[in-house]
């Protein structure tokens, strides 16, 4: 069964690498684009990893990786010609489709959900959940092949360059754990709180997963190293319950999602796909929920875990 999950992920990135490779090929031809060549050369590369990743050398993809980055630095990478939306046209589908356009939603959340509680597991839910929600939507819309290479390829340019992060960001949270990152948080943090107090672990517990993940724009990276450097040492050892401190520290990160930038796929993505004036407008009007959550967050690991 671990081959056959194996088999459809790897199928599910083959299918994104040529999504990508699509981008490619349009960003490449675009000659209003004064960087097309930078903007078509990130996309090839991007689809390449996607697709073969697992059967290139460590160092082919290394080199491809490099050369993405060097592209982002130097502003390589820009939004080029794309498909203009038809304001008529979509008023006109508006008030045909009404509120089932939120459908494809509901169904993509349902169909994942139910998928994750198969053998198959949750990531392999996300995928077949996006093909089926996609098929719910152009039965829904009537949409012709040609409108769906479109918006695939206008969501692909507008989210840009941001939409590699969230990999990136999983992978130095490894790379973290790895280095022993979280035994030098613990040493550090160790000098800060008065051993054997369990409120002020947990006010360190939840405070570093929010901190750590607005540092790395992602909570799943951020939860291997606060976790071994101040979770397991300052509250688990203390008395706390792995599971609920466990899960109250995952969803205290998120609140650091909501406070950073560097939460692209949350954040950033949003400006994008709305073409917002403020960059951060998304962050400002997250700020105070996030706040009130993470106080909320502190009081029930230090109530429900003791």
């Amino acid at each position: 069964m671990t081959q056959t999950i194996d088999t459809i992920l790897e199928l599910f990135y083959i299918l994104i690498g040529i999504l990508a490779a699509m981008t490619f090929i349009r960003s490449f031809r675009d000659r209003t684009n004064s960087a097309r060549i930078g903007t078509g050369l990130f996309w090839l590369f991007l689809g390449i990893i996607f697709a073969f990743g697992n059967f290139l050398p460590y160092a082919v993809s290394g080199i491809m990786l490099v050369i993405i980055g060097i592209l982002t630095l130097f502003k390589q990478v820009k939004i080029g010609n794309i498909a203009k939306l038809d304001d008529k046209q979509g008023e006109k589908a508006a008030e045909r489709i009404g509120s089932w356009i939120f459908f494809p939603a509901i169904v993509l959340a349902l169909t994942a959900v139910g998928v994750s509680y198969t053998v198959l597991g949750g990531q392999v839910g996300i995928g077949v959940a996006s093909i089926v929600a996609l098929v719910v939507a152009v039965i829904i819309t009537s949409a012709k092949p040609k409108t769906i290479m479109d918006d695939t390829d206008r969501m692909f340019q507008s989210v840009g360059t941001t939409g590699i992060l969230p990999q990136l960001l999983a992978a130095l949270g490894v790379i973290f754990n790895l280095a022993g990152v979280g035994e030098v948080i613990a040493d550090a943090i160790a000098n800060l709180i008065p051993v054997g107090n369990q409120f002020f672990g947990v006010v360190a517990y939840c405070l570093g997963m929010v901190l750590f993940t607005m540092a790395m724009g992602n909570a799943f990276a951020a939860f291997t190293v606060i976790t071994a450097g101040i979770g397991v040492p300052f509250v688990i050892a203390q008395g706390g319950d792995p599971v609920i401190a466990g899960s109250l520290a995952m969803t205290a990160g998120f609140c650091g999602t909501l406070l950073t930038p560097m939460g692209a796929n949350f954040n950033a993505l949003p400006v994008a796909l709305l073409e917002m004036k403020d960059a951060n407008g998304v962050i400002k009007a997250q700020i105070p929920m996030a706040l009130v959550m993470i106080v909320v967050h502190i009081v029930l690991m230090y109530v429900l875990a003791f």
